[in-house]
């Protein structure tokens, strides 16, 4: 189709599944509306919903040092729900995955996070030589999805951790008002374990024996077998970003970092750079297309926004010198791999199948709320 952008929100044709209704509205605000609103903060009926859940959370906890788990990266939503499952007064337990790509400002914002609010704090640090591996493996095969290795390992490890302390709830920052739209066509599921092994073999120089590897079968197993849940807290409060970041920097000396998942400096690139650059996907539609719909922001706002690069032409010269330092590849290497013609997962082995099979099961047989 020719180009297209929707004349609610802020999502186009760079989605290449996008569809637009006969008033030119597309699938993703259509399917916001129609069925997301139903999972925001509904006034009194949500109130009960976070009554009951804090109490389930305690009554599981009762007898132990903790009663729910917290990833906490130093971003705005992680540091909230940091802050929010305090004032709720609830026990937790921090859990950081460490995969060396922290920014100053993330390292400070949970070291303050965690002092102030009397958390107790863990940090996973991954296998540095076999990480960086596998994400240059996935740089090389050229799918967009480039940070499947960072998502497997926080879900892997959030898991594990969990399971070993007895905790039976996992409290995240993932929320509608920032993450309600995300095109199919951007983000396959992090939880195939079979593409991820397949890239690694294919490109990978050294073999995957640290890494932890996040898949169904590890998801049947920590959901049924040792009943941990996930919980995303801030659907169920009256969520506002601008609030939160008001709120964390006032009483825990929170700092900015840039734009949403900036507190990593290679998440800020791949979004910033690579994947505007070579996949032609901006994030920042997405996300301000969640934020449109939320009412967090305006069309107008957002389109403005817009208008700008998604990186800053000056300065991504030194990030990338910097990403491939890290990476130790050459400049010239990177280069070359932003060149590669585009791929996607069913270019490689995958489970897409298999996996479809059991979420449709699991939707149809265990038809819960997100709580």
């Amino acid at each position: 189709m020719g180009y297209q952008i929707c004349n609610r929100c802020v999502m186009d044709t760079s989605d290449l599944e996008i569809q637009f209704d006969h008033l030119g509205n597309c699938n993703h605000c259509n399917n916001y509306f129609n069925n997301f609103t139903k999972l925001q903060y509904q006034g009194e009926t949500s109130d009960k919903i976070i009554r009951d859940l804090v109490k389930k959370i305690k009554d599981t906890g009762r007898g132990r040092q903790y009663d729910c788990l917290i990833g906490v990266s130093g971003g705005v939503d992680s540091s909230y729900v940091a802050f929010l499952v305090k004032e709720l007064g609830l026990r937790p337990l921090a859990v950081h995955m460490d995969n060396g790509w922290d920014s100053i400002e993330a390292v400070e914002n949970i070291k303050n996070i965690c002092n102030k609010l009397d958390i107790d704090y863990q940090s996973y640090i991954l296998n540095w030589h076999e990480f960086k591996d596998i994400q240059l493996s996935i740089l090389k095969s050229s799918i967009p999805e480039v940070e499947i290795p960072t998502d497997v390992a926080i879900a892997a490890i959030l898991h594990k951790v969990a399971a070993e302390n007895g905790i039976k709830y996992i409290i995240g920052g993932g929320n509608l008002a920032t993450e309600g739209i995300l095109p199919d066509s951007w983000f396959y599921n992090p939880k195939d374990a079979t593409l991820l092994k397949a890239i690694q073999r294919k490109y990978g120089t050294v073999p995957m024996k640290d890494f932890p590897l996040f898949d169904y079968k590890k998801e049947i197993y920590y959901k049924f077998v040792k009943g941990i849940k996930m919980v995303y807290l801030l659907n169920y409060l009256p969520f506002s970003k601008e609030d939160a970041i008001s709120t964390l920097k006032d009483k825990l000396d929170w700092k900015e970092y840039g734009r949403k998942h900036y507190e990593s400096k290679y998440t800020s690139f791949v979004q910033s750079y690579i994947q505007p650059v070579k996949f032609n996907i901006d994030y920042r539609r997405a996300t301000l297309s969640s934020q449109i719909c939320f009412g967090e922001t305006t069309r107008e706002r957002a389109l403005n926004e817009l208008k700008e690069v998604s990186y800053d032409i000056e300065t991504v010269p030194l990030q990338k010198k910097y990403v491939c330092k890290k990476l130790n590849i050459s400049v010239v290497e990177f280069d070359r791999i932003m060149k590669l013609p585009i791929k996607t997962y069913k270019d490689y082995p995958n489970n897409q199948r298999k996996l479809e099979f059991i979420y449709a099961i699991y939707r149809n047989f265990f038809k819960k709320p997100i709580v």
